[in-house]
């Protein structure tokens, strides 16, 4: 009996205080109709561009609650929202602060061009809200739960996502998961924070392999600092299928292969959104075996680019990736490319960007066939394959110098590949096709 009494106790004073509170709030909380006009004008505050929000719904108990129906930014790509539920702490309402436990996203869709025109002060250290005067707790969001969110990027090409994100204060994650619900293979990120720092680590499944490592964040606090954050990261893919890994997101390959590497990232910005705008990574690659994918270079030279039909089989692929994002979407580049197979052997580099591929190879062939310069060039379903008028002609008379060489001794016939960065980017011309060296 002794030992129940405090309990019981207890009870009674949190169920008198949630009586208190109901007729309280009863009493102060505004009509339907004001809230959502209150709540409409708190999210322009915050967004930077008018939100109207279709109908609202409020509860005291068992948990203080807000239900928002059919939001939608006034842009032209709007950012709409099916449902955003909001479940609030009671005890931080009483002290006029705004901590909300729990809120779930359903039914979203995200253009990121529109992002970019508001103002997202969101997270910034100094924002508040302007919600009848009250102020932000330490902890503002303990969790987050989104479903069924669709991303647009600028390329348009849409991706949903499924996930939960659970924070510390200062609106640190303390975990997340994200999740591809429609990908044919698991498509999962999950991160973890080690202890109360700012290091994250990170562990994914793509594309049948893994990608696993970990993040930092580190803030400028200086005084009179801007307080920008700097990201920065390795990560290690291990045996990822890249044309699995793409078409998890969408997006087609022109290799398959199970590809590993090294990676970094890093990226810089007053918030998260601008990290996310100028994020860049860089990864050393080996793609062990692998499969050209679209085309038969072999049959493309051997025509002269009149024939590309079928597919290249290769033993190693290695090089350089890098990615960055741009005011107008994401650039990928790829250099120091080199393959190899019993048939052949090619280097070069290209650029990725708008879903178009613009490449140059130079490719030697087992029978003598010593540096075709190949250009590859077009929309990523779809690349046309030539082959520079006359190279093969020259290639043909340096099989009587080099006859059954197949990797590149000497001086290349047609264009090297040492000028191919700047002619792709078109600083310089290219250059009309060497001279076939003479024989000693």
């Amino acid at each position: 009996m002794t030992m129940t009494r405090p309990w019981a106790l207890g009870a009674g004073l949190l169920f008198a205080t949630l009586g208190l509170a109901a007729a309280g709030l009863a009493w102060w909380l505004p009509s339907t109709a004001a809230l959502a006009q209150r709540t409409s004008a708190a999210l322009e505050a915050t967004l930077g561009v008018p939100v109207q929000v279709g109908r609202l719904e409020w509860q005291l108990l068992p948990t203080p609650r807000l239900v928002l129906h059919t939001l939608r930014t006034a842009q032209p790509q709007p950012i709409t929202v099916e449902t955003i539920t909001v479940r609030l702490d009671l005890p931080a309402l009483l002290q006029r602060q705004v901590q909300i436990r729990r809120a779930d996203v359903v039914g979203a869709v995200v253009h990121q061009v529109s992002l970019s025109v508001g103002q997202a002060n969101t997270l910034a250290k100094d924002a508040t809200p302007a919600f009848g005067g009250f102020q932000l707790h330490t902890l503002p969001l303990s969790k987050l739960v989104f479903r069924n969110v669709t991303w647009v990027p600028r390329n348009g090409i849409a991706v949903v996502v499924d996930g939960q994100l659970v924070f510390d204060a200062n609106w640190r994650p303390r975990t997340a998961q994200l999740q591809r619900p429609d990908a044919k293979t698991t498509t999962e990120l999950a991160l973890t924070r080690r202890g109360d720092t700012d290091h994250w680590d990170v562990l994914a499944r793509v594309g049948g392999g893994t990608l696993n490592g970990e993040v930092t964040l580190t803030t400028n606090d200086q005084p009179n600092a801007d307080h920008r954050l700097t990201l920065g990261g390795q990560l290690q893919p291990r045996g990822i299928e890249v044309a699995q890994a793409l078409a998890a997101f969408n997006r087609q390959s022109v290799v398959t292969g199970p590809a590993s590497g090294e990676t970094t990232l890093s990226a810089q910005g007053a918030h998260v959104g601008e990290l996310v705008q100028t994020l860049q990574t860089r990864t050393r690659f080996t793609l062990q075996p692998a499969t050209l994918l679209q085309f038969d270079l072999d049959k493309t030279i051997r025509s002269a680019g009149r024939d590309t039909a079928g597919q290249t089989r290769l033993d190693t692929v290695t090089g350089q990736l890098a990615t960055r994002n741009t005011p107008t979407g994401m650039v990928v580049q790829f250099s120091q490319v080199k393959a190899r197979s019993g048939a052949l052997s090619a280097a070069g580099q290209a650029t990725l960007a708008n879903r178009q591929i613009d490449a140059e190879l130079a490719v030697d062939l087992v029978d003598g066939l010593v540096g075709i310069p190949l250009r590859v060039r077009g929309p990523l379903d779809k690349p046309q394959v030539s082959v520079a008028p006359g190279a093969v002609a020259g290639a043909v008379v340096g099989t009587a110098v080099l006859p059954g060489v197949g990797t590149a001794i000497g001086a290349r016939v047609g264009s090297g590949v040492g000028g191919a960065l700047n002619r792709l980017f078109g600083n310089t011309p290219a250059r009309p096709p060497s001279a076939p060296r003479k024989p000693e």
